[in-house]
């Protein structure tokens, strides 16, 4: 017995075990169900704010003078001297000299035609004294009147006709004699220079390019749509800040816009606007800080446009598909439609949709829905409460943001 007892003992102990396990599965009580509860979204939300700003239109260009012109010989010869001034770069006044042509066959012409007039001026007094002499001739005449070739007119017509004649000559010789001085026919900077000391030149030979430092012009580029913001389009009579890198700093100018070109661009469908810039080189007027705007610089342009009342000016990347998450004062939120009237690189400009005071969600918007429950960050809960800004929180509400 006391064998048996001992190999029956293992099973009796695993018996009573197995029934413990099946009493204790058998009489647990089962868990209390509770609905899982999702965080509420935390978001950062800026106030709307309605304003009067001017709908500036952005732009760029190249600044180039408003008038340039070739410098061309009119008289043909060799180059006596040119002007230390008459280079590359070269700043001249209005009249001054740039070149000189030798005059000496000029001036032999001029004397010819002096010497021309004056036999023309001779003969012609000659003729009015013979003139005199057949009036006085024909005094006795009872014939009727005298015959013009009595009197010598057709003679002293051609006398007249003569010393016009040495007359225009003598003009044509005393401009020749001119034009071998070659001036500069405005204030301006020598932009190249073709010819050089003792070269000959012949008619029409070009010898360098000059800009106009008075005025300087910009095509600005806009879209057909952006005239739109322009208070007039005919006239676009308007301000335009203009702004370079200028020896490593920048720079701003203004300008005029003064004109449209008026017609679409076939190859880029823009439409052309031209600022006007007075004095660019400085040389009327110093100005504290200000460089030169010198022509072919790159400049940007901030043209002026329309002033218009009760815009609200949002960040650009928070509004899509004209829609803005708009979150209540019991922070609920609304996706509402917006009316965009115009948008930049940066921002967007909507009017007649929100109200002074409103809370525009910073969160990413395709991850709200209207009804939507969310919290404000760092505002209080119910409780009064801060709500927390735990790390979690705040990779949360980065992570949303980041989306963006």
């Amino acid at each position: 017995m006391i064998k048996i007892i001992r190999r029956l003992t293992p099973l009796f102990i695993l018996f009573f075990f197995g029934m413990a396990a099946w009493l204790l599965i058998n009489t647990k009580e089962s868990p209390e169900q509770k609905e899982e509860e999702k965080p509420a979204q935390i978001v950062d939300v800026v106030k709307v704010e309605q304003q009067t700003v001017s709908l500036n239109l952005p732009s760029y260009g190249v600044v180039t003078p408003k008038n340039k012109t070739q410098l061309v010989t009119e008289v043909k010869g060799r180059l006596l001297s040119i002007s230390p001034n008459f280079v590359a770069g070269g700043v001249v006044k209005k009249g001054e000299q740039l070149a000189m042509i030798e005059p000496s066959d000029y001036e032999a012409d001029l004397s010819q035609a002096q010497a021309s007039l004056a036999q023309a001026q001779a003969a012609l007094e000659e003729e009015i004294a013979r003139g005199e002499v057949a009036k006085n001739d024909w005094k006795g005449y009872d014939g009727g009147l005298p015959p013009e070739l009595g009197l010598r007119l057709p003679q002293l017509k051609k006398e007249q006709a003569n010393v016009k004649f040495a007359q225009a000559a003598m003009a044509r010789a005393e401009r020749n004699l001119e034009r071998t001085i070659i001036r500069a026919p405005f204030e301006g900077i020598i932009k190249t220079r073709m010819v050089d000391l003792g070269q000959y030149v012949t008619l029409g030979t070009n010898l360098g390019e000059l800009y106009d430092t008075r005025i300087a012009e910009i095509r600005l580029p806009l879209a057909n749509n952006d005239l739109a913001y322009l208070e007039s389009v005919d006239k676009p009579d308007t301000q335009v800040t203009l702004s370079a890198s200028l020896a490593g700093k920048e720079v701003s100018w203004t300008g005029d816009i003064v004109r449209s070109e008026g017609v679409i661009d076939a190859d880029n469908r823009m439409v052309y606007l031209v600022a006007e810039i007075k004095d660019p080189y400085l040389r009327e007027s110093k100005h504290q800080g200000l460089l030169p705007l010198k022509y072919g610089s790159f400049v940007t342009a901030i043209i002026k446009g329309r002033t218009v009342e009760g815009i609200v000016k949002l960040p650009r990347h928070i509004v899509r598909n004209n829609q803005v998450a708009v979150v209540s004062s019991d922070n609920i939120v609304e996706v509402r439609d917006v009316n965009i009237v115009r948008t930049d690189v940066d921002s967007v400009y909507i009017k007649d949709s929100l109200l002074d005071g409103e809370r525009i969600s910073l969160t990413k918007l395709s991850s709200m829905r209207s009804g939507q429950s969310v919290k404000i960050l760092g505002e209080a809960d119910n409780s009064g409460s801060k709500s927390p800004q735990t790390d979690e929180d705040k990779e949360q509400h980065l992570a949303a943001k980041g989306e963006q």
